[in-house]
């Protein structure tokens, strides 16, 4: 518990945490004693998302009558446990940390972990009905549309674990929805635009960023799980992903699809397993969690996280930039689109991560190794802010604007109440609370892979909508009379 006398005490952060439920109870979730007669029709998705940390594979159900998305089963290994490259293999790509990866080892690792949960589930490969692979691993690429090389790889696990080609593109028709959910699809009113979750893809020519797909995974996910803690998080927002790598984007409240006007890339998690790799652990997720008491400590942790701060770039990326916080940019086209882009980074694409394990040794030699969870909560706290303070300063953001916020680096620990006392320090939300302002989703990513399956099978739920914007009801008729003619350049970011 925080010390009574703590600033953070006041905020009350709500965090949609992930609870998980056999398909059995979805099957009877929530339903009278004359309904549980009834199985309710389920929309068994499949996410797989290969990081530079953990690769997870995660399975959702969606109750199709109700409109509500469930956890089913969760895998999760450290991506380093994939088996190294055979002699002759050509090796593509690296994690962040150096991990070589080849399409023979990445197919294998990916089709042990699908096999594995599916079969944790009690579920048969046919029982999938769709499959979202995504990868945050995009350093070792030189531009973001070489990252589909990276999502091509992964569909080559899914073919080895069985899943059927056709479970891993969008439909094209209503007629080739699986029989067995085919009446809840309004495919035939509201054909598949490339909306996600009532949001477009940034609207430029080329690829802005290489993880811009996970940034609408997370966002689609974000706006689900928010649902969880009963807070209408629709547009407009800002999304921020912080796994190994961030990833988030800024929603306007256009409709009936909000645009995306702003982007934020570069490095995430990386800069907490950077501090931490000072003391012998791989990455943060290693590290054992301490209990810190007394305001003394937080205020030396947020002391010795400013330290890490003079290390830590955040700003708008500039023109002509091709690479930021290791991930592969097109700033240029950002410029073009009117999009704002936002980087986090670590000196200059990663060069000063050698300087913060130094600074990890120092602070855990000089303050003993209790203090160092409390620290890491502080430094990725400070960096949700500085990115805020830069949209609103630019006039991208105003207090309508719901903030949102997952990934392992963002949402554990103290960081919620953090996070919130520094967001309310900029001055932002004037009219509301800031904690009904901010969320904190666990598994964002994952639940944005349902999000994104139920709307290229139009499996919206009028009833439960995630589109529009806040306050509103279904946005369905709207959609009907607009077919995005004025958006030339917008793309599906699905490989």
């Amino acid at each position: 518990m925080l010390h009574r006398r703590s600033p953070y005490d006041r905020y009350n952060p709500k965090i949609a945490y992930s609870r998980y439920h056999s398909i059995s109870e979805v099957s009877g979730l929530g339903r009278s004693s004359i309904e549980d007669a009834y199985r309710p029709p389920l929309f068994i998705v499949l996410s797989v998302e290969l990081g530079n940390t953990t690769t997870k594979c995660i399975l959702t159900a969606t109750d199709l009558k109700i409109g509500r998305t469930f956890l089913v089963r969760k895998s999760v290994k450290l991506t380093r446990e994939a088996r190294e490259p055979k002699a002759g293999e050509n090796v593509f790509g690296r994690t962040i940390w150096g991990k070589p990866l080849s399409e023979e080892s990445i197919s294998e690792f990916i089709a042990d972990i699908i096999t594995e949960t599916v079969a944790g589930a009690g579920l048969g490969i046919d029982d999938v009905h769709f499959v979202v692979r995504s990868t945050g691993v995009t350093s070792s690429f030189n531009t973001p549309e070489e990252v589909g090389v990276m999502i091509k790889a992964l569909a080559k696990g899914c073919l080895k674990a069985g899943i059927h080609p056709s479970r891993m593109v969008a439909p094209l028709s209503k007629e080739s929805i699986p029989s067995n959910i085919r009446e809840y699809s309004k495919l035939d009113l509201s054909p598949f635009t490339g909306a996600i979750a009532g949001s477009l893809p940034p609207r430029s020519y080329s690829e802005i960023m290489a993880n811009e797909m996970e940034a609408e995974l997370s966002t689609a996910g974000i706006k689900m799980g928010a649902k969880w803690v009963n807070v209408d998080f629709r547009n407009p927002v800002i999304t921020m992903d912080f796994g190994t790598t961030l990833k988030g984007r800024v929603i306007s409240d256009n409709l009936p699809y909000g645009e995306t006007i702003g982007s934020i890339t570069g490095l995430g998690g990386a800069i907490s397993d950077s501090i931490i790799q000072g003391v012998g652990y791989s990455s943060a997720l290693e590290f054992p969690q301490r209990s810190v008491k007394g305001m003394n400590g937080f205020e030396v942790a947020e002391q010795l996280a400013s330290e890490v701060h003079k290390h830590v770039r955040i700003e708008k990326i500039p023109p002509g930039i091709t690479r930021y916080g290791m991930i592969p940019v097109n700033s240029t086209a950002a410029l073009k689109a009117g999009i704002l882009l936002v980087g986090c980074d670590v000196g200059c694409n990663g060069d000063q991560i050698p300087k913060l394990r130094e600074l990890g040794r120092e602070f855990a030699e000089d303050y003993g190794l209790t203090i160092m969870p409390l620290i890491l909560d502080f430094v990725q706290s400070i960096a949700v802010s500085r990115i805020i303070e830069i949209l609103a300063s630019s006039g991208v953001m105003s207090e309508k604007y719901s903030i949102g916020v997952t990934g392992r680096a963002g949402i554990t620990g103290f960081k919620p109440k953090i996070i919130l006392k520094y967001i309310d320090d900029l001055d932002i939300y004037r009219s509301f609370k800031v904690d009904d302002m901010v969320v904190f989703v666990e598994d964002g990513l994952a639940l944005g892979a349902a999000v994104m399956a139920k709307c290229m099978h139009a499996l919206g739920n009028p009833q439960s909508p995630l589109g529009g914007n806040k306050g509103m009801g279904c946005i369905l008729h709207m959609k009907k009379t607009n077919r995005l003619n004025a958006n030339p350049y917008g793309k599906l970011h699905y490989r």
